[in-house]
């Protein structure tokens, strides 16, 4: 009798294992992990700090007035995950700007226009981006580069020219973002860029150049 009931327990024990094995199974192929394979868009916002110059060609010195301030705006993309969890995707972006600073403008090396001041702005800037990131179940922390364009403006109170133009440059970054849902993406990234320089004057007599840090969060929809 008692070699029954062992064996009976047994049976029941092994039965019970193979349930519960089912129906783990079950559970993996009904919820398969996340995939990043897909479009998105979302929104952003963030604050950049520079350095920005004004070189006078030919004369003193230069301005430095190392703009900073807030941006916000959007971003679309897409990502496709690979089966050893590379994610690779094409981004595009766009903020309006508010970041700006001013300098001092020198008659000569070391000596300062009293009050004349040079400003130099940021109104806009946007970009084009590959991005390659290693997915970690809902995370994906990557790197991204490519192409940056923005419209920078040079004025100053002493009367000299004032100077607008799209610069053209480069921007590399970095950033983490997370699925808090299947379909609601959050990011932070930091990213550098340089816009490159442009000349103006009359007929030339400074150039222009601007790099800045950024550091911005977003959230996006994914399709």
């Amino acid at each position: 009798m008692k070699k029954l009931l062992l064996g009976l327990s047994l049976s029941l024990l092994a039965s019970s294992a193979f349930a519960a094995d089912a129906i783990v199974q079950q559970v993996a192929d009904v919820a398969p992990g996340f995939s990043w394979t897909g479009g998105y868009i979302g929104l952003q916002a963030g604050y950049a700090w520079g350095d920005g110059d004004i070189d006078q060609i030919g004369g003193p010195g230069f301005v430095e007035t190392d703009p900073d301030g807030f941006l916000g705006g959007v971003y679309a993309g897409y990502n496709y995950q690979m089966s050893s969890n590379i994610v690779i995707g094409g981004e595009l972006d766009f903020v309006s700007a508010g970041v700006d600073g001013s300098g001092q403008i020198f008659a000569a090396p070391g000596v300062p226009i009293p009050g004349a001041i040079a400003t130099e702005e940021l109104n806009w800037s946007g970009a084009a981006r590959l991005r390659l990131g290693y997915a970690v179940d809902r995370f994906l922390p990557y790197i991204a580069g490519g192409v940056a364009f923005g419209d920078i403006d040079v004025s100053s109170n002493a009367g000299g020219p004032s100077f607008g133009d799209t610069f053209t440059g480069w921007t590399i970054g970095a950033g983490l973002d997370y699925a808090m849902t299947d379909n609601l993406l959050l990011r932070a990234e930091y990213r550098y860029t340089d816009f490159g320089s442009e000349s103006f004057g009359d007929p030339v007599n400074a150039d222009v150049d601007l790099k800045t840090n950024e550091v911005r969060f977003g959230i996006a929809y994914k399709f």
